[in-house]
């Protein structure tokens, strides 16, 4: 039996939900410990891969948001909301004794992370949002909610890939172990012999439901200002646009972007690209430089550009 290169915790919340989380890597490490949040209806496991690479040096923590994974199932769908998930991390922050961090926030994560940064100052050293920024195109948000909110169950691996290649066209996956990977991910195998959505499909009604103003993200940015900040934009995404991401760098004095080529919502953090950009954004951190993020960083087959302003 192969060991698994990750721990498995749980945690009780407020409202006595068990939320789930991962710990890859030695908790004792002396390098800053990277939390990993995943997008609106994923989980832990989309970032194994590049949490192992991670975990090398330092402690990396993965957790499933309620109603995803293997954390509970709210069964009130008005939880599912913003306010909940932060203080869902919260607890988790505090569980884990974490006084300064580096924050992946994929998708919503990227979001959630902007919160986080409000409610607990000087909590992130490091930020790198994944695909996602203040503004987000109507029609890729239109497409997730379409999508998530009616299980779809499938009678084979094979089956819920063939569901994923449609609903995913742009996705940075190449080979077929890539594709079942990300099949796993996505899907559970439950009592029925069926393939289901790793998630409550609740979590539609939530996103439906909101009929209040949306919170002015931009200003959520600022208060970004003076976090080290790393944007990766996959170059078709219908999440993020590349006007977004200049406006952003205008904003941002600190902040450095990769644009992902050919890639949609949202990139793996797997592509060459990402690792280069992830380690010398790591390495700038812990070093602590003055003017750390006006380098450049160039790749020799020009597949993807870094730049900052």
């Amino acid at each position: 039996m192969v060991e698994e290169s990750y721990k498995e915790n749980y945690i009780r919340v407020q409202d006595d939900m068990q939320l789930y989380y991962r710990e890859y890597g030695d908790i004792w490490s002396k390098k800053t410990p990277v939390l990993c949040l995943p997008g609106m209806t994923r989980n832990s496991k989309d970032f194994h891969n590049v949490a192992s690479w991670m975990a090398r040096d330092r402690w990396v923590i993965c957790p499933d948001y309620r109603g995803r994974g293997k954390s509970d199932y709210d069964p009130n769908w008005k939880h599912y909301n913003a306010m909940t998930y932060i203080y869902d991390l919260m607890q988790l922050i505090i569980a884990c004794n974490l006084k300064d961090i580096i924050v992946i926030g994929t998708s919503m994560g990227g979001l959630l992370s902007m919160g986080l940064n409000l409610v607990k100052p000087n909590l992130i050293k490091g930020l790198i949002i994944n695909d996602i920024g203040p503004t987000i195109a109507s029609n890729g948000l239109g497409r997730i909610v379409n999508y998530i909110g009616v299980d779809k169950p499938k009678r084979s691996l094979e089956e819920a890939i063939d569901h994923l290649r449609t609903l995913f066209p742009n996705m940075a996956l190449l080979s077929r172990a890539e594709w079942i990977e990300f099949a796993t991910n996505t899907f559970r195998k439950k009592e029925d012999g069926l393939y289901h959505y790793d998630w409550d499909v609740n979590i539609a009604k939530a996103i439906r439901a909101e009929t209040g103003e949306m919170p002015d993200l931009w200003a959520m940015f600022r208060a970004l200002k003076k976090i080290p900040l790393l944007v990766i934009h996959g170059e078709v995404s219908d999440i993020l646009n590349i006007d977004t991401v200049k406006e952003m760098h205008a904003v941002h004095p600190q902040m450095t972007s990769i644009t992902i080529p050919n890639v949609g919502h949202a990139p793996t953090l797997n592509e060459i690209e990402s690792r280069k950009a992830l380690d010398l954004f790591f390495q700038n951190i812990e070093q602590n430089e003055t003017g750390l993020f006006k380098k450049v960083l160039s790749f020799s087959d020009k597949t993807a550009s870094l730049f900052s302003i």
